[in-house]
């Protein structure tokens, strides 16, 4: 059974997904940071200064009455709240990383496709031929 499992895990495939475990996790921090630090400060500014972290809706009031200046101060308060300004967040992060990924497989099959192979020439004509294209210049040029 030790036997079995050491061939399962040393196959190809299970190895190229751990690697694409581990990078995908790296690759998510780098596009967390990208979108929190770069992209969701310059959407605020364009839409005035919204932060859409801390945009919710609020359901029910908590024991401290509103209104609340965050979302976190909600929570705190024990106010009932839809936090939709947290999947706006997930959201970019969703796009970011498809179109990213979208641009890696690109590549990747643009590497991998091979050169379409170039038509055949076309085939010599047969001595028949050549003789028959002769005799008809021939007579068209009588």
């Amino acid at each position: 059974m030790l036997q079995e499992f050491k061939t399962f895990a040393m196959r190809g495939n299970v190895v190229d997904m751990a690697v694409g475990i581990v990078i995908g996790a790296a690759f998510s921090a780098i596009v967390s940071g990208l979108v929190d630090q770069i992209l969701m400060p310059v959407v605020g500014l364009v839409t005035g200064g919204v932060d859409f972290s801390n945009m919710f809706i609020l359901l029910r009031e908590g024991t401290v009455p509103g209104p609340y200046p965050s979302l976190d101060a909600a929570k705190e308060a024990g106010a009932v709240v839809i936090g939709y300004g947290a999947v706006v967040n997930a959201l970019v992060h969703f796009l970011i990383v498809a179109f990213a990924l979208f641009l890696v497989v690109k590549a990747v099959n643009r590497m991998r496709a091979e050169p379409e192979p170039a038509p055949p020439a076309p085939p010599e004509p047969t001595r028949e031929e050549q003789l028959l294209t002769e005799i008809r210049d021939l007579l068209a040029r009588r």
